[in-house]
């Protein structure tokens, strides 16, 4: 089994989280995911994060480089495939399309807010890669919003 890219969004971004629970993983640079946006979505006080389709955003991406035994550990956290799925996307990358596998959290879950330890774990994560946090704030606010229509 090969190395393959992984897209992290959200926990993940965090590099203190990932260098424990990956410890082969490695950043190999940053990108977006177009034509989607970033919500929360889950039980009601700790909703964690997922992407959905959505015309004219993007959402701000980690590449990581990660072994089969990254992989199987991330599976692990994600609580893949019950609560997220994998998919294979294509990103620009250092100038070159890739292809990069992406957790996304599988339909039928509430919005929520995420906890604020979560979201400072992201937080953290958005500031050390030079992330636009207002995406970040943003997300928390259309979780929130739709929640109470």
């Amino acid at each position: 089994m090969s190395n393959k890219l992984y897209l992290a969004y959200g926990s993940n971004l965090n590099l203190e989280q990932m260098a424990n629970r990956c410890p082969t993983a490695k950043v190999v640079g940053a990108s977006k995911i177009k034509g989607y946006r970033l919500l929360f979505r889950g039980s009601h006080a700790g909703a964690v994060a997922t992407i959905e389709p959505f015309k004219g955003e993007s959402v701000p991406v980690l590449v990581w480089d990660i072994t089969p035994a990254d992989e199987a550990a991330l599976d692990r956290y994600e609580g893949w495939p019950f609560l997220y799925r994998k998919e294979t996307i294509k990103v620009r990358l250092n100038g070159k399309t890739v292809q990069a596998m992406v957790y996304i959290m599988n339909e039928g879950r509430p919005l929520g807010q995420p906890s604020c330890y979560y979201y400072s774990t992201i937080l953290d994560g958005y500031k050390s890669a030079g992330f636009d946090v207002e995406i970040l704030r943003k997300a928390v606010a259309d979780s929130f919003e739709e929640d109470n229509e």
